[in-house]
């Protein structure tokens, strides 16, 4: 798939796993995103949000104990299309939020980079889903 569309992108990693979050940032980095911003709690990435555009994001379903989803409802209302990702099942994502893309850990960059593509192929207002993916 084409990786063109990840070039100098700016890219807002949400991931409360370090080595989880050292491995994204590493495949961003080969895909060439310029901007990488990786925190690991809701906190952070509200105010992460606030703070800076992005051109799109990744958003650990579970941090720390806590669902993400008021994270999600931030870049929602940023226009910053966004993949979930989690070690479990699909079945634990709340009805709201069930037709956003998800990477299933462990995923790789050729997964990583086919849902961040499809992010990006869309406008970034963009809410339909693209479908999940499985790991």
């Amino acid at each position: 798939m084409d990786d063109f569309l990840l070039s100098k992108r700016s890219v807002l990693v949400v991931e409360d796993e370090m080595l989880v979050l050292m491995e994204i940032e590493d495949m961003l980095a080969d895909l060439g995103c310029t901007s990488i911003t990786a925190v690991a709690t809701i906190d952070d990435a509200l105010h992460a949000i606030e703070s800076q555009a992005y051109d799109c994001a990744t958003l650990d379903l579970n941090l720390n104990g806590s669902r993400s989803y008021p994270v999600a409802d931030s870049l929602r209302d940023h226009g910053v299309p966004f993949a979930f990702s989690t070690g479990y099942s699909d079945r634990g994502i709340t009805e709201g939020y069930r037709g956003r893309p998800v990477l299933h850990k462990p995923y790789n960059r050729p997964q990583l980079t086919a849902v961040l593509t499809a992010l990006l192929a869309h406008d970034p207002g963009f809410d339909s889903s693209v479908p999940a993916l499985a790991g």
